[in-house]
């Protein structure tokens, strides 16, 4: 009886690291894409010249921030 709580509560408390493993990299992926985003316009504000080429440098690295991010949900979805 008490064992089967035990396993039960040990179960309840992986699936809840797990949610929150998967919240901290989804929230971190967001400020980091958000901060791309920011200093990229900020950039294009100054120069409006190389507005092409910080575009084009914005979007790789966010998409490398979503690849990351997805390799993270990814891994803690099968790890934990």
């Amino acid at each position: 009886m008490l064992l089967s709580i035990l396993l039960q509560v040990a179960t309840d408390i992986g699936i809840i690291g797990k949610a929150l493993t998967i919240a901290v990299t989804v929230l971190a992926a967001g400020f980091g894409i958000s901060k791309i985003g920011s200093s990229a316009m900020e950039g294009i504000a100054r120069q409006p010249e190389a507005g092409g080429d910080i575009r084009i440098s914005m979007i790789i690295a966010a998409a490398l921030i979503e690849g990351v991010a997805l390799f993270a949900i990814v891994v803690a979805g099968f790890i934990l």
